[in-house]
């Protein structure tokens, strides 16, 4: 069972984001005092496009603080340090926590934050969004070749939440459905790998995943 601890909580408004007048709530801010959690994410954390963001199953978005060493290192590589990698919310996170790796999460895996209950719903798919605010091009891509992704609890209970709160599994869902299988899956390319559709067809009927992504499942088995 994993136990961990919020090390840092970040909310966050839209923000203009593009010269285009598209904006953005990636850039979140950490915050010191306790804030509360409803079905639909913290009070005062908003999304600027909630056609594709937001919403009861993306409510909280969590990145592993265990991979900021790892871009740092990708960055370096390339004879680049990049500014935002010296803090937590680089990924548009609203918690940073060590453990909650995504080969190590299940969809439907169950956490006790401070007050609150939330429960594993999808891995976080890139979007050109992350390149531009990096200001690096092909970042995107890079997440979907790593796995490096992230994901999104929803709401099983209400309540506050704070920084240095205890994360404490109170369920493990009864599958092998990590976030890094789904997410390969979907969004990694494994849907084209021979067998994958049998795959596909038993990810669309699972239940405590966010809907989109069975929809996603079910299009891709035909």
């Amino acid at each position: 069972m994993i136990s961990s601890q919020i090390d840092v909580l970040l909310i966050g408004q839209p923000k203009a984001f593009h010269a285009d007048g598209t904006m953005s709530a990636m850039a979140r801010t950490p915050v010191d005092r306790s804030v509360f959690l409803g079905k639909n994410g913290f009070v005062g954390d908003q999304v600027a496009d909630p056609t594709v963001h937001g919403g009861a199953d993306k409510a909280v978005h969590f990145y592993p603080a265990e991979h900021y060493p790892k871009w740092i290192a990708h960055f370096v590589a390339e004879n680049f340090v990049h500014p935002l990698l010296d803090h937590a919310g680089a990924f548009g996170e609203n918690i940073s926590a060590c453990g909650l790796l995504e080969d190590n999460l299940r969809i439907g895996d169950q956490f006790r934050l401070g007050r609150a209950v939330v429960e594993v719903a999808q891995g976080r798919q890139p979007c050109w969004k992350l390149d531009h605010h990096f200001g690096v091009h092909g970042l995107s891509g890079a997440v979907i070749q790593t796995g490096r992704c992230g994901g999104y609890f929803r709401v099983i209970e209400e309540g506050e939440v704070a920084p240095g709160d205890r994360i404490e599994q109170v369920h493990a869902a009864g599958h092998d459905w990590t976030i890094a299988r789904t997410f390969h899956l979907l969004i990694g390319g494994g849907h084209r790998a021979a067998g994958a559709t049998s795959e596909l067809r038993a990810l669309a009927a699972l239940e405590t995943m966010a809907e989109s992504w069975r929809t996603r499942a079910a299009k891709l088995a035909g």
